[in-house]
């Protein structure tokens, strides 16, 4: 199938070998187990070679969330080919400029899409998934060889590209090779440390979409345990995933954690409950470990360009309030002299798809130049501060968004916060706090909420306060989306 290395489609066919009879992942009341999808995975890569797809070609899928992505992605992972999924809300207006910028062999589509992605596919051929009909992917399966395709395939090939934007709205696909994904998943860069306690299986809140989500994947496989996935992210596909498998570990991003804390349900099972990515309330800490007395949490920090570059351990968290946690090995972090975070290591993307000038930025000097802000102390704990675009310049001082966001979370009625800097005359840029109140609890004046936040330096302090009825936030992690959030402020001058 492949030359040895570090290989995607080899975690999968490991754990098959080891774990026939084991479930490989779940979605709702559907399951596969790992020999059978093992099995499915190498029809799919027969038929994808029998389409044309070839070693370093493309595959576009855009499909709302099922198992059949599972074999999709594999087939790709086993024939060299690269997987670029796309997200389903994508309207064709909004798909169609990505993909004449990543340039698919291959389109593959559910049927809500199917119309559109074959108007924009071409020149790409078309396949459809979870339609039954002639082209569909598994239909085409159904009668391929069951036997490990013979393709050539590199561990530094890459297998996945993960399309983000950042705060340019300007399109990238980060393209991560094989090794890169084994090794941010493995005992180095493993969420759960290379243990993961029980053997229930790890529920990802992540859409199979995003970086995280597919990192919980190979990482569950890796473990050679279960990977259980949701349709949605809310409470209740969430505390039903719960109710019905009992995993053994679970990640959310703080604003899903707060949907599953604001609904009855049993977390019990949990022996971890883990979180990160943007800022994290040691107040959401405290209602976790109440929820879920018997699991551990652990803080993580990372990327789709990087993986996982820090963690901030259960055992950490009440010495190291507001951190983010020590690099993960075999990572290294430093700060550039303007503060930005600095990151070194294997499981760094191979570069942006046709963006060499960007590249050549972002790993300028053999480091990731993150575009995040922070702080490192004496022990080496790294604390985010904010975006280097987002730094708020008031009076002739830098302030961090993200420090007075924790300052004015942990008020209480405070639901949500958003912290930006909007232009003024006398003092460059105030600080402004947009607020989401808590139902019923009346929004808080200037006065009020500078009187609240003693612990912090009276010029971060914000001179205005903006009520809004919901933070704009990125759908997959969850950060604010300042831009958004100045523009919405302004616009309603």
């Amino acid at each position: 199938m492949s030359h040895p290395g570090l290989l995607v489609g080899d975690v999968l066919a490991d754990a098959a070998l080891l774990r026939p009879h084991g479930v490989a992942a779940t979605l709702g009341d559907e399951q596969v187990r790992f020999v059978d999808l093992d099995r499915e995975a190498n029809r799919h890569a027969h038929t994808l070679h029998a389409l044309g797809v070839r070693r370093g070609d493309r595959v576009s899928w855009w499909a709302a969330g099922s198992l059949a992505s599972l074999p999709g992605l594999l087939a790709c992972a086993r024939i060299g080919a690269v997987f670029a999924p796309l997200p389903p809300s994508l309207t064709a207006d909004e798909a169609a400029p990505l993909l004449a910028y990543i340039r698919p062999a291959l389109v593959v589509a559910d049927g809500p899409r199917a119309e559109a992605a074959a108007e924009l596919a071409a020149p790409a051929r078309i396949a459809t998934v979870d339609t039954g009909r002639a082209d569909d992917l598994a239909v085409l399966a159904a009668s391929a060889a069951s036997t490990p395709p013979s393709a050539p395939v590199a561990e530094t090939d890459p297998h996945i590209l993960y399309l983000t934007s950042g705060s340019t709205g300007t399109p990238k696909g980060v393209l991560v090779s094989h090794r890169a994904t084994v090794l941010r998943a493995g005992a180095g860069g493993g969420t759960f440390g290379g243990a993961v306690r029980g053997d229930r299986g790890v529920l990802s809140s992540f859409p199979l979409t995003h970086y995280g989500g597919w990192h919980y994947v190979v990482e569950a496989w890796l473990h050679r345990t279960t990977v259980h996935l949701v349709a949605r992210a809310d409470a209740e596909h969430l505390h039903t995933a719960v109710d019905r498998y009992r995993p053994s570990a679970m990640y959310c991003i703080p604003a899903v954690w707060e949907r599953v804390l604001a609904a009855p349900g049993d977390l019990g099972c949990l022996a971890h409950a883990d979180t990160g990515t943007s800022s994290v309330a040691p107040d959401l800490v405290a209602r976790l470990r109440a929820r879920a007395p018997g699991a551990t949490t652990t803080i993580l920090y990372g990327s789709s360009e990087a993986g996982p570059m820090a963690a901030l351990r259960d055992w950490e968290i009440d010495t190291h309030p507001g951190s983010v946690g020590r690099p993960i090995s075999p990572g290294v972090v430093q700060l550039a002299e303007d503060g930005e975070i600095l990151y070194r290591g294997p499981t760094l993307m191979a570069g942006y798809l046709d963006r060499p000038e960007e590249t050549a930025a972002a790993l300028a000097g053999g480091w990731y130049h993150s575009g995040d802000i922070g702080t490192l102390d004496d022990d080496g704990y790294l604390a985010i501060t904010g975006r280097k675009r987002e730094i708020i310049r008031s009076g002739g001082e830098s302030i961090p968004p993200v420090e007075v966001e924790l300052a004015v979370r942990a008020l209480p009625g405070i639901a949500d916060v958003a912290v930006v800097g909007l232009p003024d005359e006398r003092w460059g840029e105030i600080v402004t706090a947009v607020i989401v109140p808590e139902q019923g609890v009346p929004v808080p004046s200037v006065e009020a909420l500078r009187a609240g936040l003693g612990s912090l330096a009276r010029h971060k302090h914000p001179r205005r306060v903006v009520p809004v009825d919901a933070i704009p936030r990125t759908v997959g992690t969850g950060q604010v989306m300042r831009s958004r959030v100045r523009e919405m402020i302004l616009a309603a001058k």
